[in-house]
């Protein structure tokens, strides 16, 4: 039998142009006056995919969220879900579940009973309430709360139990709303974890709104990328990362450095662009014309900061002087000062306990990276 770990990772059905889409949000406008929040957005999300919708506050992100509970109709547009336009079910009568950021627990019940609220109202046998309930405190580790009320906890206690009742009932699709913004960091990362092996083990889908992005990049398998009620690219975490499709999306995922210039030359499946610090020499299969602007992407980790000129003839390279420094722990982040004026983001992995003669402030150094470690920039 394969592991949760080797499912996870053959599962890729936006790939097979034979897998139907589980969801399917199809030309959906909603407008709320004169205010445009979702703008005629196509989407294709897949049965068992942990999906995630990311952006800024205002992007639109939980407008589409609570359009597919039910609780917002489109202005115009359908939205399929297993074959079926849902668009005339009441919330209710949905196969999904919502988790609220506002929490929505019953102050005068137990935790237990929060969670057990609509399993009990669906008929199903105390044994199995008992079982599932314990599971779920399980989760969310808060065995020892399961007789506390809702005003007896922390805030974060307290979305832990709301995610525990939204799952317990196992729908088909799982909405969640910023779900774990109220739990500490480790917490955090821990809950993470759990929810992606519980989303395999139970075959569910999840869609997440969230604006945290080491979030969406944990735990989904393809993530939307939204601004201004559009979704700028579908993809997933590693090619969001490594392949941004604008410059929107580069900035916004990470830290990263852009150089900016004119296309120098072009040959085949590379270019050249000319700057004020750097000519990069970089790959490309896009068209681009002599003379043209163009904007080169690289991210701090594949930059290489060394006192000495690289020796190796293909790789791009300037000299500049260390401005700032940042020791993370894991990692150390200078920030180095072209002749330009441009400051790079540098970021170096601690792998060594000891660091012997570490570059210091005010230094000259070289910054270098290879053709291949950034992607050249659409807009």
């Amino acid at each position: 039998m394969k592991s949760l770990g080797n499912i996870r990772r053959a599962f890729t059905p936006w790939t097979d142009p034979n897998e139907k889409p589980f969801i399917t949000f199809r030309n959906v406008t909603k407008k709320f006056g004169d205010f445009t929040a979702v703008d005629d957005l196509t989407l294709n999300i897949y049965n068992r995919e942990f999906f995630a919708l990311l952006g800024a506050s205002g992007c639109g992100k939980s407008t589409l969220l609570r359009m597919l509970a039910g609780f917002e109709r489109p202005t115009s547009g359908e939205i399929i879900l297993d074959g079926q336009d849902i668009a005339a079910i009441p919330p209710y009568k949905r196969p999904v579940n919502m988790m609220f950021q506002s929490y929505a627990l019953f102050p005068h019940m137990t935790v237990e009973s929060n969670i057990a609220f609509g399993l009990r109202q669906d008929g199903m046998p105390k044994p199995e309430i008992a079982a599932r309930v314990a599971q779920m405190l399980k989760l969310v580790k808060l065995e020892q709360f399961a007789k506390r009320k809702p005003q007896q906890l922390s805030g974060g206690q307290r979305q832990r139990v709301a995610l525990a009742r939204s799952l317990a009932k196992r729908p088909k699709v799982l909405l969640l709303d910023e779900p774990l913004g109220a739990l500490d960091k480790k917490l955090r990362e821990e809950t993470q974890f759990e929810l992606m092996d519980l989303q395999q083990e139970l075959g569910l889908t999840f869609v997440v709104v969230t604006h945290d992005q080491e979030e969406a990049m944990t735990m989904a398998d393809r993530i939307a990328v939204m601004s201004h009620g559009k979704v700028i690219q579908v993809a997933t975490p590693a090619e969001i990362y490594e392949a941004p499709n604008s410059r929107f999306v580069a900035d916004f995922i990470g830290d990263v450095n852009i150089l900016e210039g004119k296309v120098k030359s072009v040959g085949t499946g590379r270019i050249e662009i000319a700057g004020d610090d750097f000519t990069v020499r970089a790959l490309s299969d896009a068209a681009h014309s002599p003379g043209a602007n163009a904007a080169f992407a690289i991210r701090p980790e594949k930059l290489k900061v060394s006192r000495s000129a690289p020796t190796d003839p293909t790789v791009n390279a300037a000299e500049g002087e260390v401005w700032d420094i940042g020791y993370l722990g894991d990692m150390t982040v200078l920030r180095i000062k072209l002749p330009s004026g441009k400051v790079l983001k540098t970021s170096m992995l601690n792998a060594q306990r000891e660091v012997e003669n570490p570059i210091g402030y005010d230094e000259k150094v070289w910054v270098s990276f290879a053709e291949t470690a950034g992607v050249i920039l659409r807009d």
